[in-house]
């Protein structure tokens, strides 16, 4: 248990369309579980990146948390960046340090924690559906891992893939998918990324960003067909600790 403190901090989430967010239940419930009498945590909606300075001059901050738009376009608001964050080119954690704002990256550390205890012999190639901020982080760790993989795209760049391209053959090749889309979130339930499901089998481990809802149409696909499943609630309360660990180191 931690001690009581009395000196008010207030943490935060930006982001777009974020009152669906996980992360404010999750600290406010840590704040009381530790006594941390003070401590505050706020989502901050921003409907333009740009909006981000005046948040910073108007506001006494002591934390951030960056999540969908604005993970890769908040890196040029900040004055230096870890290098994991450097590395995987996008941001979800902001440390107020002497020196100014400091960018790090604690979803590749939180999808790492959640994906190693799923990790069979024949898990050798991985997909990955959509190419925002999160997807980055994603592959930083598949490439940590000795994974290959490829990113799925609706408008593929050289070297990846587009929706219509996917076949028998490259879906029995990459047997992690994982979901980087906001396609199936709270309230758009019904929604899937747009790839043979018939393919998939009981060799596939099929993971989801998505929290909201617990088992998206995308995990409901492949769960019919006998894969592993596993959606992003664990992810992010293990980068919420790291971020934590962060802001107090």
């Amino acid at each position: 248990m931690g001690k009581t403190e009395k000196k008010e901090k207030r943490f935060g989430l930006i982001g777009k369309n974020i009152s669906y967010s996980f992360s404010r239940r999750y600290f406010s419930e840590k704040f009381t579980e530790l006594k941390l009498l003070g401590y505050s945590y706020e989502n901050f909606d921003l409907d333009t990146i740009s909006k981000f300075k005046s948040l910073i001059a108007e506001n006494s901050l002591s934390g951030l948390n960056v999540t969908i738009p604005y993970k890769e376009s908040i890196i040029p608001y900040l004055d230096c960046l870890d290098k994991t964050a450097e590395k995987i080119g996008a941001v979800n954690t902001i440390r107020f340090t002497p020196e100014g704002l400091k960018g790090y990256n604690t979803d590749a550390y939180g999808f790492q924690k959640t994906l190693v205890p799923h990790l069979k012999k024949h898990h050798k190639n991985a997909l990955i559906l959509g190419t925002g901020g999160a997807s980055k982080a994603i592959a930083y760790v598949f490439e940590t891992l000795n994974i290959p993989y490829k990113f799925v795209s609706r408008n593929p760049k050289k070297g990846m893939f587009s929706y219509e391209e996917l076949d028998k053959s490259i879906i029995e090749k990459y047997k992690i998918i994982a979901n980087c889309s906001p396609v199936g979130t709270h309230p758009n339930i019904l929604d899937k990324p747009n790839i043979p499901y018939q393919y998939i089998n009981e060799k596939h481990f099929l993971f989801d960003l998505i929290y909201n809802p617990e088992k998206t149409a995308f995990l409901k696909y492949g769960e019919k067909k006998g894969a592993c499943i596993e959606n992003g609630l664990a992810m992010l309360q293990f980068q919420a600790e790291k971020a934590w660990e962060i802001w107090n180191s």
